[in-house]
Order: structure tokens, then sequence, then C-alpha cells
């Protein structure tokens, strides 16, 4: 059954490539099917938009419309050819977006769609007021494709550019989410702050996505326009911007070939609901919009993750590549023993009149493990989050091999050689586990949006998921390497934390209680791996509550206790220190 449902997709698009030409279907319908074609172009870039990267936009239809505008001027008013005004209508549209999206990326909640509301209004308005466009009588005349002296005026004809275009808009977007950039992407919606931990420029990863969708809009408006030969306000205002939004819902949210099916069922719901209602009313009317917002609503209620999760089940994960010749990527030249790391010098954090670390002082050497103890509120995590750059020093100073880390950035830090783990887990549970760790050597990886479109990064993508897939095999989780991680117990997902931040390749790892959940058969063999990993010359910072865990594997130790540092010293003298036992009300003996 899994196999037949990951065939589908090829078999039902080639029947649908293949039916305008057997004489069956009406040319009604390929016109429709042109349409459908059209808008899919548009789904498809709000999946990877909004279903992928968590950002809503009801704007899309404006890109539309910026594709049609510029080849119906080039064409129109310059007598360019309709084939050179292509990169010229796409050049126009991702230029917009970008200037759009260096703004509206940048917010969050509901302010994100209530932006893209904004613009897209704005847009429309330009539109419909700018006089060499045809204001809102529109700009007729666009002429038609050719190859050669032939029009493509036959729907038959122009629905093979169209379908052909879908073909490659959904080749080149599985492309790149299967590549090191679609990782980066698919952890924007379920885990920024892994993401950022690990080298993800977020912001700059989002603006690439706002801009590739609306790359594919303005193709969707450069279609739009030769096939329909004339372009007005109309189609690109926010009701339509909402129906593409619905579209991508409609068919699956995340799911790329979900877009074609969203399209086709609300381009054909509108078509049939425009002569169905005002017969069914008795005079015309906009009805159908009551149609779309009940059919939303209806699918959020029964179906959040839209129709094509439930009629194909979930994808199989992406089978990950085989290195040639035993190829591996670069690794760090890892400092001496016993050098000076990290120097924390009178860190401190307050929010608002809570100081939560409180001119805290501690130093990290290299092939060390260092435990980072004490009761719970008392600012271990929050120190973390100042060495990642999670967080901004208030005052104080932290460097790390000399280099200071005041404008500290978890981009940065990752950069640095710091992988970390995190308190609460931070996984993206519908990521392989292997794609999940894979996602922490995301910094050893070069290949870029272009190279992973054309599919020009699979020796890379392979040395990538072969560092993975040795550091699954070191914490034990090798077998459930293509299982989602979401599937995974708790336990285990602090451990495939553990494989994510050794792939980073780093210097220095933090770990932010690394044993909680752990069996003890667990815990025992993550010491050995810390102990492995210390022989190797990286350095451990290890935040923990079990104490028999960390007593019996730290070099050195440093007590907190209400964000202020109480002891510090090997384990035999914490174990006896008096400021230490009253912090824990003798939990450590």
């Amino acid at each position: 059954m899994t196999a037949l449902r990951s065939f589908a997709p090829p078999i039902v698009a080639a029947v649908l490539l293949i039916a305008p030409f057997t004489g069956w279907l009406p040319d009604y319908w390929v016109t429709l099917f042109n349409y459908i074609g059209i808008s899919s172009l548009v789904a498809i870039g709000l999946v990877l938009l909004t279903g992928v990267g968590g950002m809503t936009s009801f704007g899309q239809s404006a890109f539309v419309g910026f594709g049609a505008y510029t080849t119906g001027v080039l064409t129109v008013h310059f007598g360019i050819s309709p084939w050179l005004t292509l990169p010229v209508a796409l050049l126009v549209t991702m230029a917009i977006a970008a200037a759009v999206g260096a703004v509206t990326v940048r917010l969050s909640g509901h302010y994100l769609p209530l932006a893209t509301i904004a613009w897209g209004i704005a847009f429309f308005y330009l539109f419909g007021n700018i006089s060499w466009l045809g204001a809102h009588d529109g700009l007729p005349g666009i002429p038609a494709l050719r190859v050669g002296s032939h029009q493509l005026i036959d729907p038959k004809e122009y629905f093979v550019v169209v379908w052909v275009a879908v073909v490659l808009a959904v080749i080149a977007t599985q492309n790149l989410l299967n590549g090191r950039v679609g990782r980066a992407v698919r952890a924007l919606r379920r885990s920024t702050r892994a993401a950022e931990a690990f080298g993800v420029n977020t912001a700059g990863a989002k603006l690439m996505v706002f801009v590739y969708a609306a790359m594919l809009a303005g193709l969707a408006g450069w279609l739009y326009a030769h096939f329909q030969r004339s372009v007005s306000p109309g189609p690109f205002g926010v009701v339509a911007g909402t129906e593409y939004l619905l579209m991508a819902v409609l068919g699956g949210a995340g799911r790329v070939y979900g877009a074609i099916l969203g399209a086709a069922g609300i381009t054909v719901l509108r078509d049939q609901l425009q002569n169905l209602l005002p017969w069914l009313f008795g005079h015309t009317g906009n009805f159908e919009s009551i149609a779309y917002g009940a059919v939303l609503v209806l699918v959020l209620q029964t179906a959040s993750n839209g129709l094509w999760p439930i009629l194909f089940g979930p994808p199989p994960p992406p089978k990950p590549p085989t290195p040639r010749d035993g190829n591996q990527l670069p690794t760090k030249v890892l400092p001496a023993p016993g050098v000076r790391l990290l120097q924390v010098q009178d860190a401190r954090k307050t929010f608002g009149g809570l100081v939560a670390v409180n001119d805290v002082n501690f130093e990290v050497e290299s092939s060390r493990i260092i435990g980072l103890i004490g009761p719970n509120g008392a600012g271990k995590s929050t120190t973390f989050n100042l060495i990642t750059g999670a967080l901004p020093l208030t005052s104080g100073a932290i460097a790390f091999e000399g280099h200071p880390l005041q404008t500290q950035t978890p981009q940065r830090a990752a950069a640095l050689g710091l992988g970390r783990t995190f308190q609460h887990v931070e996984i993206v549970p519908d990521m392989s586990v292997i794609e999940n760790v894979a996602l922490g050597a995301n910094l050893l990886g070069h290949a870029g949006v272009f190279r992973a479109m054309l599919k020009l990064d699979r020796a890379e993508e392979a040395m990538l998921f072969a560092t993975a897939r040795r550091q699954l095999e070191r914490v034990g989780l090798a077998d459930v390497a293509m299982q989602p991680a979401g599937t995974l117990a708790l336990g285990q997902l602090r451990l495939v934390e553990v494989a994510r931040a050794l792939c980073l390749n780093p210097i220095l790892l933090l770990l932010d209680e690394p044993a909680a959940g752990l069996r003890v058969g667990e815990k025992k063999a993550l010491a050995k791996l810390l102990r492995e990993v210390r022989s190797e010359g990286v350095s451990v910072l290890l935040v923990e509550h079990d104490m028999d865990f960390v007593m019996s594997l730290a070099d050195h130790l440093v007590v907190l206790d209400f964000g202020t540092k109480i002891a510090e010293g090997v384990p035999a003298d914490i174990r006896k220190n008096p400021a230490v036992l009253e912090a824990y009300l003798g939990g450590v003996s």
C-alpha cells in the first residue's frame, strides 16, 4: 500500500498530462485545467511559505499581479517578445518580494498575516490607479505565446506550457525541501531555537522562502496574462489571495502535491458554485465566498492537515544518499588538553527586578567535563542561554577561545564550535530522526538554494547524512533513523539532541539535562559516550539534576543557587561543601 501511495502522484500527473489529447476531454475542461495549473503554482509557493515555513500570507495574489502586469506592459507598450519578458517578470516580482519581505517576515503571531493583508490591499489599489496599467479598466491586447510563427491559442497547446511549468515547480520545490536548505526551512515552523543553535540564519531563510513563493506567483501571473490576453486588478486582490491560501490548506499545508489537489478542488468548486448558487437562491451574488468559508471551517475541523494525507497517507522519508569512495566532511582541529576555552566573567542577567544570573564567574578548559549544578531556578539554563547567545548579557563578559561574546548570537556560537541541547527538547516531529540530526551539520555544508533545486547537492548531502548516521550509531539510535522524530520517547529524543549537537563537530558541547528521561542502562551508555568525547578533545559543560550521574562523570563542578555561584571544585569537595548541602536541603551526601 505504501509503495502504491508513493507512485500515485506521478501516475495521476501522467494521466492528467495525456488526458487533453485523448479527445474525450472537452475544451471547457482543458481551459479549467489550465487555470488549475496556474493556481497550483501559487499554491505550491504557499505550501512552502505557510505549510512548511509557518508564515501565513493572504497577499500572494499581488505577486501574481506583478508578474502579469510586468509582461503586459513590456509586450503591449514596448513590443517585447513574451518569452523575453519571463525573466524580467520573475526578477521584478522577486525584487518587490525581497523589499516587502525584509520587513514583513520579521513579524510574528497575528501581525504577519495582517501585514500581508495590508500590502495586498495596497498593491490592489496601486494596480487600479495607475493609468499606464489601464487602471481599473485593465490592460488589453496582451499577445499570445508563440513558438516560431505559431500562436499558442488552443487551450490544449497552452495546457502543455502550463503543466510543464507546474511539473518543473514541483521537482524544484521537492529538491529544495529534501536538501540542506529545506531542512533549515522545515525547522522554522516547529523548532526555530534549534535551527538558530546550529547556524541557520532564520531571518534569511524566511526571506528566501518568501521570495521563492513570490517567484512562483510571478510565474503564474506571466502564464495567466498570456492565456487571458488581458489583465485587470480584480484577480489580484485580497479575495483571490484568500482563495490561494485556502487551496494550500485544503490540499495539505505541508504537501507539495497537495497544492495541486487543493487548486483543483477550489477551482472546480468555484466554477460549479458560480452556476449552482444563483440558480439555488434565485439571483446573482458572490455566494461562493460563503461556501469557501464553510469549506475552510470544515477542513480545519475535520482535516487540519488537509486532504492529501487522508487520501495518500504520510510521505515516506527521503532516502539518504550514500557517499562515494568514503568521502567525509572536514573536521575541526581541536585544542590541546588544558587550553582555556570558555571564560565567564561577572556574567549577570536580569529580567526587570529579577536577578536570574548574579555576577557568575567560571572557566572551562579543553578536554574536560564541567558540571553546572544547582536546585531548580538556580539560573543554570539561563547561564547556558547567555553563553550560546540565546539571551543577551545584562553586564559582564563571556569569551570563547579569546573571542568576546558580548554581541553573541546562536548562529555565531555554532560557527565558533559551541554545540548544545535544550532543557525542553527542540526537535521537528514530522522530520525523520536522521534529518533532525543532520540539521546539526548545517554549517558543515555549503550548497545553496539553486544547487538544491537542481539536485546538484547530492554529494554533499551524502556526507551530511553519513555524519548524522555515525552520530546516531554512537548514541544507540541507528535503528530508528528513518522514523518520524515525533514518534520517539522523551529519553530517545534527548539522545537525538546529543547526536545532533555532535554533528556540529563541536569544540565545546553544552548539554542541558541530557540524562532526564533516560533509563539506567541508557545513562551508563551516555556517560561512556561523553567520556569518549572528552578523550577525543571535546569539552563538555553539563547541566544535570541526577547527582550520581554528574558526580561520577564531571572533572569539575560549579554550583549555582538563586543565580549566584556558591561553590566550585572537584566532585569530592563539592559533596562535603556545607553551602551545597544547605542549597540542596541535604540532597547531596
